[in-house]
């Protein structure tokens, strides 16, 4: 049986999806800020923490009043609540590269600026 039809699909897209880009994110920020890395994620991770736990709740309430249900079979059958445990380790991941995607990009803009001072 192919591996992409079992319950480990969405767990396996999950992570070949994100993953790698998590991977990058990560390994740009501890370039960036060296030694500052751990201070940094301790003000990224909290945020994308709160709002991959809110839309996980807003997922429970939603499947609860029956506005969607995931198909049998594709997932692991692990829940929390009522949302299996993939769609909330998305959530989390999506919010997670969101923060840091947005961290990196106000990195970038400041790097520009000292640029364009050191240039004038």
């Amino acid at each position: 049986m192919e591996l992409m039809s079992t319950r480990w699909a969405y767990l396996i897209h999950l992570l070949a999806w994100a993953g790698p880009f998590l991977a990058l994110q990560l390994g740009l920020l501890a370039y960036h800020y060296r030694e500052r890395t751990g201070e940094v994620l301790r003000a990224v991770v909290p945020p994308a923490l709160v709002v991959g736990t809110y839309l996980s709740v807003a997922d429970h309430l939603a499947i609860d009043v029956g506005i969607w249900n995931f198909g049998e079979g594709r997932h692991l059958g692990v829940y929390v609540g009522m949302v299996p445990v993939e769609e909330v380790l998305f959530f989390l991941m999506t919010s997670l590269m969101v923060s840091l995607g947005l961290t990196l990009f106000t990195a970038l803009l400041r790097l520009r600026r000292r640029e364009a001072r050191g240039r004038s």
